[in-house]
């Protein structure tokens, strides 16, 4: 089932979830240990996400080759095997960075063969060691661009002339950012981008992670405002330590507000303190469900203690 067909069949919020592979040499058995964990709660969707490779350059018998390296391969294997294993539809990543417009298209076909119909199409951050995104020189700087071809090739229309083409049927999201994207301006700016997106085709939006309702409410105002109909999914990131109140800033641009840095710093021991953390994302997830959201995004980054503990609170235990 694609994103926005399961929203408009479901009375209550969907479910989705991400995650993240596992490092290049590692077992994929915690992935599953995750999933044994999460899938009780019935998602309807788990997205995975995808990483631009690290290029190296060395020099042999005075040739220097170009060597592309990944950290964490295997986004379109393990979709395939969740979707297997766990009988739940998967949105694998796909990203500008790194590929040719032409290996884009080969790609897509993949999964498009795998039947494989949902996809969140994103520009992707930049290289490791880049301190902006640099294209592919045959590819694309824009996640509009991606969008583009993807909603092309729905149309039956591909990088060459191809007699009676059978056209791809993806349901395309893109991400949004309550707070802005941390390159753009201003929201106005932001808000542009984000409908140009949408007027190349995108179906759906899955906003970057936020700890203040109000970020959300209005980011969808503004976005409503702005002639964006498609649905808005929330993302939601449970915390699990006080570490997190550093690095999620630092990492994700977005503000932690202080009553959710109060109630975790109050805490008197590390299990206080996750309960304290889990009670004040219910409280977001709560307002996030009077408001009406089409669906719930919790980024697991992998981990499935913090998110149980949210879910189970929100649904029950599983």
């Amino acid at each position: 089932m694609q994103v926005v067909e399961a929203i408009k069949n479901s009375k209550e919020p969907v479910l989705s979830l991400e995650i993240t592979p596992p490092n290049k040499g590692t077992k994929i058995d915690g992935l599953y240990e995750t999933m044994d964990t999460l899938a009780p709660f019935k998602p309807s969707f788990v997205s995975v996400t995808y990483h631009q490779a690290q290029v190296f350059y060395e020099e042999k018998d005075g040739v220097i080759y170009r060597i592309p390296k990944r950290k964490k391969p295997g986004t379109v294997g393990i979709c395939a095997s969740i979707g297997n294993k766990f009988d739940i539809e998967t949105i694998p990543h796909f990203i500008c960075g790194g590929f040719s417009k032409f290996e884009t298209e080969d790609a897509l076909i993949d999964l498009h063969y795998l039947g494989i119909t949902n996809i969140l199409a994103l520009r992707g951050d930049p290289a490791v060691g880049e301190s902006s995104f640099i294209p592919h020189r045959d590819g694309y700087r824009y996640a509009s661009e991606l969008v583009g071809q993807i909603r092309d090739m729905n149309g039956g229309s591909y990088m060459e002339e191809l007699e009676e083409a059978q056209p791809t049927n993806f349901c395309i999201g893109v991400g949004g950012y309550p707070e802005k994207h941390f390159e753009s301006p201003n929201l106005e700016k932001d808000l542009a981008h984000l409908k140009h997106k949408v007027d190349q085709g995108a179906h759906y939006i899955l906003t970057q992670m936020f700890f203040d309702f109000d970020y959300y409410r209005n980011f969808v105002e503004r976005a409503r405002e702005a002639g964006i109909n498609v649905p808005i999914i929330p993302g939601i990131k449970p915390i699990s330590s006080l570490r997190h109140l550093s690095t999620i800033p630092r990492l994700f641009h977005v503000t932690i507000p202080q009553h959710f840095v109060e109630a975790m710093e109050g805490a008197r021991t590390p299990e206080k303190m996750r309960l304290a953390a889990t009670k004040k994302t219910i409280e977001l997830c709560e307002k996030l469900f009077d408001y009406g959201v089409p669906g719930l995004h919790v980024y697991t980054m992998g981990r499935g203690g913090a998110t149980s503990r949210l879910l189970s609170a929100l649904y029950g235990k599983k």
